[in-house]
């Protein structure tokens, strides 16, 4: 696949057959915009096509993970034509349609297929991931956190929306531990987190990367078919247990979620309950979409 040069990603080969995909937006805390999804399906894809990758890192600079969909109003409102990965397709779409196809393109979907990559994935994560920032970690097999990582679903607790748009949760953990993690908008800590089987390892900070690269580099050793036959296999049993309808039925609610913020405050989250300075960043966004369509 041919290369690209990455705005918002770095793309490097750190041992032989390991590919590590860096997000690069640490004064954003690696807030996950139009540009940094479209170079993540580039750089998974292009990882997935080079005959010498057998295993994919996915790490961020800086001292955070990732703080979510990035909600500043910056960059480009809807995925560029040319790179979109649905057919839906009318992202200006009366009502809610073009809402509601835009978030199945650059949320759902998307996700859905790096979760499904044929190579083994390892999230490499540090300090605060929140809301989407989960979704990025989830679509990876294996997670190695740091001591200091620690993990927050919002959405519900403070936007109306009943968690994000991959509703990955109860695969992650327990059915109890999912709903009081969304009812309250709380915090999971990295122990409480390797504890419930969401991460696979917790390691000291300075020791992230290189713990990483040594299970990417033990992985990356065996037969390369094999590890592709194995996650597929993997990923086909949790399907069978109910997995993807219980996702899509998810994305549903989610939707419902943002309507019903829409009828009720005229924005498709509740601002009410934001912390202020996300609200304030939530206005400005708001009003950057209504200028671009008044335009």
């Amino acid at each position: 696949m041919q290369e690209e040069t990455y705005e918002q990603l770095i793309y490097e080969t750190p041992a032989p057959h390991i590919a590590r995909i860096v997000m690069n937006r640490p004064n954003r805390r690696n807030a996950q915009g139009i540009v940094m999804t479209y170079e993540l399906d580039h750089a998974f894809k292009r990882a997935c096509a080079d005959d010498q990758i057998n295993v994919i890192i996915l790490a961020a600079a800086g001292d955070h993970f990732n703080a979510g969909h990035d909600i500043g109003g910056d960059g480009p409102t809807n995925p560029p034509s040319d790179r979109v990965v649905g057919l839906w397709s009318e992202y200006g779409g009366a009502g809610w349609h073009g809402s509601y196809a835009r978030e199945k393109e650059i949320y759902l979907e998307i996700t859905e297929r790096w979760r499904n990559a044929p190579k083994p994935t390892i999230a490499q994560v540090q300090g605060a991931v929140i809301s989407g920032g989960l979704m990025l970690a989830w679509a990876c097999d294996l997670i190695v956190c740091s001591e200091d990582a620690r993990f927050r679903d919002a959405t519900a607790a403070e936007m109306g929306i009943p968690g994000v748009e991959f509703f990955q949760h109860t695969y992650e953990m327990n059915v109890r531990t999912a709903k009081e993690w969304l009812f309250t908008g709380g915090w999971l800590e990295a122990q409480d987190a390797r504890r419930l089987g969401m991460v696979n390892h917790v390691v000291p900070r300075v020791d992230l990367a290189e713990r990483t690269l040594q299970l990417a580099t033990t992985i990356a050793a065996n037969n390369p078919f094999t590890m592709k036959l194995v996650k597929q296999a993997m990923n086909f049993a949790q399907d069978q247990a109910g997995r993807k309808a219980a996702m899509d039925h998810a994305f549903q609610m989610h939707q419902i979620g943002h309507m019903q913020a829409m009828l009720v405050n005229g924005t498709p989250i509740d601002i009410e309950s934001l912390p202020p300075a996300v609200r304030a960043n939530v206005e400005k966004m708001l009003a950057a979409r209504a200028a671009q369509q008044a335009s």
